[in-house]
């Protein structure tokens, strides 16, 4: 049921000062929202606007993706999977011991029971996407220059690997995603350049992308500025408590940068500055690698998911993308570029014509809970603090509903869905 109204109600927010921690597309989203109610905004990141994982996302709209990363038999899956250093999981070993705990809690999330659970609330927030990003879209103006609502297609080699995912399949389509079965020639006339080895397909017909997730974020941006926003370059360590509430947000170099709201939207990152505020969070990092090459040859129309290696790839405006994958292994350890190539050798295989002269290769922090849900919630601890962030692989996807949750959550209206399953204090 939806959430009532907060006894905090704000009924005019004019005047009042929100700062968002985090210039990502959940940030700015965000502060884009609050804009809408009143509030006189200002992001601060530690970087530019847009360039974290943001900038080298696999650009999906995502919104039949409501099956967590934990399914039943993944514990089963995970020994394999860590013996590869270059497969779909992997954990730098020295890593582990501050991984262990949120590796498992993600086991504790792969019960039948749990993952059913699960699936719901994320479908709860995912069947919103379109229609709240709709509005967002008209008022920056993007429009369809850079959003494509045409489906994504997942292969599969064989037709004993599909039967592996009617599980998943069922499970969306129970929670109200639109999924087609493809037969082997259904996938060659969608895409012609695929290699000949898949034996048949499914059809995600909601999913959809865009060409420059970059893009994208600094769209929403230059509407926020030209709104009257305001963003400042700062790295935020802790917080200037007045009264008993947190009043400011104090930066590396000294400053204190002061606000009536607060909401902390800054994805791998937000974990220190929670417990700051009184809210320790499981969050950690999946770090995700891809290359993007000019278009040679090779032609895509969609995103497709290669379902049977883990990877996915994007027709975009500056060329094919491939990535996917999952490191574990924090902030702070230098990337490994062998997932990336490793990826890329693995595209060149379903995708024959892939040519790598004048690639890029990124790698990117997924900001990960270990239930697969974000965290969109006001603080238990303090009525003018507010947390967006852990959203995973589906960050670009959520963006827009998430900065129409919290803007409900902040001005105290009512929320068009429960929010008891992505409060901060959920472990």
């Amino acid at each position: 049921m939806p959430q009532s109204p907060s006894k905090s109600k704000t009924p005019n927010a004019s005047g009042q000062k929100a700062v968002v921690i985090g210039a990502g597309i959940i940030g700015v989203n965000v502060a884009l929202a609050l804009q809408d109610k009143g509030y006189d905004v200002t992001i601060l990141d530690r970087g530019e606007p847009g360039m974290g994982a943001s900038f080298g996302n696999a650009g999906g709209i995502a919104v039949t993706e409501c099956a967590p990363i934990a399914m039943p038999g993944t514990l089963m899956n995970v020994p394999g999977w860590l013996m590869d250093p270059l497969g779909p999981l992997s954990v730098r070993w020295g890593y582990l011991p501050k991984m262990l705990p949120w590796l498992l809690r993600f086991l504790a999330a792969s019960s039948k029971s749990r993952v059913e659970q699960i699936a719901t609330e994320l479908a709860a927030l995912l069947n919103r996407a379109w229609d709240d990003y709709d509005p967002v879209i008209a008022k920056a103006g993007l429009a369809d220059a850079v959003f494509k609502k045409e489906g994504a297609m997942a292969v599969y080699r064989s037709d004993a690997s599909r039967r592996k995912d009617d599980y998943a399949s069922d499970l969306r389509r129970r929670n109200g995603i639109k999924i087609r079965d493809l037969t082997r020639a259904e996938v060659r006339d969608l895409e012609p350049d695929l290699a000949p080895i898949f034996s048949c397909g499914v059809m995600e017909e909601d999913w959809g992308r865009v060409l420059d997730p970059y893009k994208i974020v600094m769209g929403l941006y230059k509407c926020f500025l030209d709104q009257g926003g305001k963003f400042e370059t700062a790295e935020v360590t802790d917080f200037v408590y007045r009264d008993g509430k947190p009043r400011a947000a104090m930066t590396t170099s000294g400053d204190q940068i002061t606000f009536d709201t607060v909401v902390v939207a800054c994805g791998a990152w937000s974990k220190t500055l929670a417990k700051r505020l009184g809210s320790p969070v499981p969050l950690d990092t999946e770090r995700g690698y891809n290359t993007t090459v000019p278009y040679h040859d090779a032609k895509l129309s969609r995103m497709v998911i290669c379902a049977d290696d883990s990877f996915v790839m994007t027709p975009m405006e500056m060329g094919i993308r491939v990535g996917g994958a999952v490191e574990l292994g924090g902030l702070t350890a230098a990337p490994n570029y062998d997932r990336a190539k490793a990826l890329f050798a693995k595209g060149k295989e379903v995708l024959p014509k892939l040519n790598g002269d004048g690639g890029t290769e990124w790698m990117g922090f997924r900001p990960s809970m270990p239930d697969s849900k974000p965290v969109i919630s006001k603080s238990p601890n303090h009525q003018n603090v507010f947390f967006a962030f852990g959203h995973g692989h589906l960050g670009l996807t959520m963006g827009a509903t998430t900065g129409r949750l919290i803007s409900d959550l902040m001005s105290g209206e009512e929320t068009p869905i429960n929010m008891t399953p992505y409060r901060i204090n959920r472990f």
